[in-house]
């Protein structure tokens, strides 16, 4: 997996006015979530620009006053007029200890389907998964070569070394729909095949 590293400040005051003061002067006000006590912190916009406007999913090599700490993203907040970030929750994570995360989804192949005119639909970009920061990797590849019209990948199809998928196993992933020309070809098809059959059965009449 990736890794980032953000350079933070400890926040003294707590609460909104505190909050829209960060704010105001473009500051991101964050929370990390550990297993004793939490850890509340800020860091300008900028700062997380190569964190939160990417689809990649990093490990965090956070400092704040002087500390280090490996965390992963958990929650991101935006306003919903401005769309400016508006807070950022963290998790703490361990080398030794398995972490539950959401890792991207990468397509590779070219579906026999597609070829054949079928249309491909994609219901899934990330999957939830658990294991060590040492096996996490930045995204997981399927293939999707083999994929014909009418069929798809479900999350319990997929299989990771050192990785438990843990989302639901009858959630579909990707499939391959008939389009309206692959259809149009198979009415096509069916009358001619109907009319070879029909010419195959019919009598001598020499």
């Amino acid at each position: 997996m990736k890794t980032i590293e953000i350079k933070a400040f400890p926040r003294e005051h707590l609460g909104k006015k505190s909050t829209n003061s960060l704010r105001a002067e473009d500051n991101v006000p964050c929370v990390m979530y550990m297993e004793k006590e939490n850890l509340h912190f800020y860091a300008h916009e900028n700062t997380f620009r190569g964190l939160v406007y990417t689809p990649d999913v990093f490990l965090v090599n956070l400092e704040v006053a002087g500390n280090s700490y490996k965390a992963v993203v958990k929650e991101i907040q935006f306003h919903p007029v401005t769309d400016r970030l508006q807070h950022i929750d963290f998790m703490q994570v361990h080398e030794e200890k398995p972490v539950t995360i959401n890792i991207p989804i990468r397509i590779t192949g070219e579906s026999s389907g597609v070829k054949a005119g079928g249309k491909l639909r994609i219901k899934r970009r990330t999957l939830k998964v658990k294991g060590l920061i040492k096996n996490l990797p930045d995204h997981l590849t399927i293939d999707i070569t083999g994929l014909g019209i009418g069929q798809s990948i479900k999350i319990g199809d997929l299989k990771y070394d050192s990785l438990d998928v843990i989302d639901n196993k009858r959630a579909m992933i990707v499939s391959v729909e008939a389009s309206r020309v692959s259809l149009k070809e198979e009415e096509t098809a069916a009358p001619e095949a109907e009319d070879s059959a029909a010419e195959a059965d019919a009598p001598d009449n020499k």
